[in-house]
């Protein structure tokens, strides 16, 4: 980025590349490879693949607790500086260095309402309402765990038991033998430490995010698990407009933008937001991103309802504090009217173009930085 902390690469435009190979078809090689970024300099320069990390098992549930089997997902390893960027910083005290809320300050300690509980690091089903009791202590606690392979209890320094998430690691609060019958346990759980999902979850929702070219946004939304169809277009701007060659100009109002539909109870919104501000593209950079310059290339988040704008809103303040980014973030909040999905030869571009020097400069490294800031909510579809 340009922020300081990575850069997503300033290589030759999409433009420049397909007027490049023209001039190559030409006899022009000298002026392609006199650019400033080579076609050999785009290849040499991709970062090295970003091995996934082990798999793990766990218990899956719906938003009512019902159970559903295991599945196999990747470990929630990763460098502290990714889980300082991606937490909030009551988030981080708690999940990574073992500290607590204050009692009666969460958000969960007197929730009544039916649903599960998921751990806020990795999104591992931990808890559900119907084992949730009141306490008096100002704690989320409950009888039992959602399910025991979910969770461990062990020590951890001062702390004799001491409850985590199997797949991140991440404290959730600590057991005490003084809980009600017939368990006789008390789960005592930091709120800052849970997701809440409600038992009446939509399976479906979607969103609109703008991040550059369209190609490398796409890609990246299809490689997130939980998220169900991509779709690159246009939002922004009349109908009328809503083609590539309108919107290539810069005056439509438009900008590449991608539809992303998703399962809100498998991943939330807030983790597509923060795929999108730490992975999918450079948030400081106004009406640009990388060589592709104009307002079509603005950052922007077109939010279908007030719980999106609050949400990107807060996610957006949290990476500004956390100093995900050194520069501010630039990025539009605004609603959004119409999208227009893109001409067929748009969807799911990099899949077909893998070997495309612009996708190898531009694109791909984004999907090994996936892979390295969440690789919790990696995978490999379908299509890929």
């Amino acid at each position: 980025m340009d922020n300081g902390r990575e850069r997503f690469g300033a290589g030759p435009t999409r433009r420049e590349f397909v007027a490049g190979a023209v001039m190559v078809a030409g006899g022009g090689l000298w002026w392609f490879l006199d650019r400033r970024t080579s076609v050999a300099g785009a290849l040499t320069r991709t970062a090295p693949p970003v091995p996934l990390p082990s798999l793990v098992p766990v218990a899956e549930f719906t938003p009512a607790g019902a159970r559903t089997g295991i599945v196999s997902l990747p470990r929630a390893a990763k460098p502290d500086a990714s889980w300082r960027r991606q937490l909030s910083p009551l988030e981080y005290d708690v999940l990574r260095r073992f500290d607590d809320e204050m009692a009666f300050t969460g958000a969960y300690w007197k929730n009544h309402d039916a649903g599960i509980y998921r751990c806020a690091g990795c999104d591992t089903a931990v808890f559900a309402s119907a084992d949730k009791f009141d306490s008096g202590t100002g704690w989320p606690s409950f009888t039992r765990p959602l399910a025991a392979e979910n969770v461990a209890v062990g020590r951890h320094g001062a702390l004799m038991h001491a409850i985590t998430c199997v797949r991140c690691g991440g404290f959730l609060g600590d057991l005490f033998d003084d809980g009600p019958p017939p368990s006789g346990q008390r789960w005592c759980i930091n709120s800052a430490a849970l997701r809440f999902v409600p038992a009446g979850t939509p399976r479906q929702e979607t969103a609109v995010f703008a991040g550059g070219c369209f190609w490398g946004v796409d890609a990246v939304f299809r490689r997130v698990r939980g998220v169900t169809r991509v779709v690159s277009g246009y939002a922004g701007g009349a109908a009328a407009t809503a083609n590539y060659a309108t919107v290539s100009g810069g005056d439509s109002g438009h900008a590449e933008s991608v539809q992303i539909t998703f399962d809100p109870a498998a991943v939330p919104f807030t983790t597509l937001l923060k795929v999108f501000f730490l992975v999918a593209h450079d948030a400081t950079q106004r009406n640009r991103q990388g060589p592709d310059v104009g307002p079509q290339y603005r950052s922007a988040v077109f939010y279908a309802g007030p719980d999106q704008r609050d949400a990107a809103i807060a996610v957006i303040a949290t990476l500004q504090r956390n100093g995900a980014y050194r520069a501010k973030i630039v990025t539009d909040v605004s609603p959004l009217d119409r999208f227009y999905p893109a001409e067929d030869y748009h969807q799911d571009y990099l899949a077909r173009h893998l070997n495309q020097p612009y996708i190898v400069y531009n694109d791909l490294p984004k999907l090994e930085r996936l892979k390295s800031e969440f690789p919790e909510w990696y995978h490999e579809p379908a299509s890929a």
